[in-house]
């Protein structure tokens, strides 16, 4: 065999295992371009992955959204999602996947509801810290009120506690103390959700549990650091 014989048989081998190569791949052909670091994403099997993913989703997820992290084109995503979400209206799941303003996500069943609000509104609770409840009650019976006359009340800083009330949605901001300029809180509409209450007039009556609130918050305010400045400029703390 002569070397230009060789030469052709072997660029021959090399042309066809290419070939073969690209008919099994995937057709990605209208998948947006993959996330730098995610090789391996396509071989996974679809469905799960999509489980996985709208899992931790916050919002409705797009399709095509899911078929660039998932390196997938997005008819094949779309037909998975479809499918899944008939495979668990199927199975009578407590879950189903649903496509709403856009975007795909899990939800309650409806059938489940009484279940969830159960949770919702005794089990949720459970997970606020004693200081956490406490500060939530006082924003909920004062608003609006600043941090310091919370602190009043308490006896004790409400800064933290605070910052972790805002991160969860339960208190906003709302304006200034015109005496002040201190940030005055109240309570969202997240936090009636969570209480299954209409308003805040709906709120059970504390007058009967709790000592007049002046002289509570009298005898709080003698331990609270004064911020005012004097006439010399120096502003007055304690140390």
């Amino acid at each position: 065999m002569s070397g230009g014989e060789a030469g052709s048989q072997a660029y021959d081998v090399t042309e066809s295992v290419l070939e073969d190569g690209l008919r099994e791949r995937p057709d990605t052909a209208d998948a947006p371009d993959a996330p730098a670091g995610a090789l391996g994403v396509a071989e996974l099997a679809l469905k799960p992955a999509l489980e996985a993913v709208l899992m931790v989703v916050d919002e409705p997820a797009t399709e095509e959204h899911l078929a660039k992290v998932l390196q997938r084109p997005r008819r094949s995503v779309a037909l998975a999602l479809r499918e899944l979400s008939d495979d668990y209206a199927r199975q009578g799941r407590g879950f189903d996947l649903r496509l709403v303003a856009g975007g795909w996500r899990f939800y309650s069943r409806a059938e489940y509801t009484d279940a969830v609000e159960s949770f919702v509104l005794d089990g949720q609770q459970a997970r606020l810290t004693q200081a956490a409840l406490e500060t939530l009650a006082v924003v909920a019976y004062r608003q609006p009120v600043s941090r310091s006359r919370v602190s009043a009340v308490r006896g004790v800083n409400c800064d933290g506690v605070m910052r972790t009330l805002l991160q969860r949605g339960l208190v906003e901001e709302a304006g200034t103390e015109p005496e002040t300029g201190a940030i005055l809180y109240r309570t969202t509409n997240y936090f009636l959700e969570r209480m299954g209450l209409r308003g805040l007039d709906e709120l059970p009556e504390l007058a009967p549990f709790l000592p007049e609130a002046d002289a509570v918050e009298g005898d709080s305010l003698e331990g609270i650091p004064s911020f005012d400045v004097d006439d010399s400029g120096d502003s007055q703390t304690d140390h």
